[in-house]
């Protein structure tokens, strides 16, 4: 859901990156494009128009011939995505962050689990997003120094 808290600017910089995510327990290729069609497009045509790039992993549901169709149908370029590469979108050291906020976390309902998540997501920081888009090229780095093997840089 768009919320105006999150899409208004609170730091200013030359450049900036807007991150859209999502996360869901159970993905197959056809409940991943109604995500995209009824969550993700209308977001993006918002806040880009036609001018973005859209990444994902190659998740068996991101990788449906049937998803590659309806990218092709929407006129949506795709970040070319290598086989067994590891992941290096920020937004997975997000959910990293708001997994171990979570670590604590008792929720007794779906409410309380929402809310929790919500909670989590909320507290992270302009200041930590701009850290760990800053780190991308010292990870990149690492990662080809390691053949794409791992490495032991930590999310941060």
């Amino acid at each position: 859901r768009e919320m105006p808290k999150c899409l208004k600017s609170s730091v200013k910089y030359p450049q900036s990156v807007m991150v859209w995510g999502a996360m869901s327990a159970a993905v197959n290729a056809a409940s991943y494009q109604e995500i995209l069609e009824h969550f993700m497009l209308p977001s993006a045509e918002k806040l880009y128009g036609d001018d973005f790039i859209f990444q994902h992993d190659l998740a068996p549901a991101h990788s449906a011939k049937t998803t590659g169709k309806w990218f092709s149908d929407h006129g949506i370029t795709v970040l070319n995505w290598p086989a067994n590469s590891p992941d290096l979108n920020p937004i997975e050291n997000l959910w990293d962050i708001v997994k171990r906020k979570l670590r604590d976390a008792r929720p007794n309902t779906l409410d309380e689990l929402k809310a929790a998540i919500e909670a989590s997501w909320a507290s992270i920081t302009p200041q930590q997003c701009h850290r760990l888009i800053a780190s991308m090229p010292r990870r990149i780095e690492a990662v080809i120094s390691a053949k794409g093997f791992p490495t032991n840089l930590v999310h941060n």
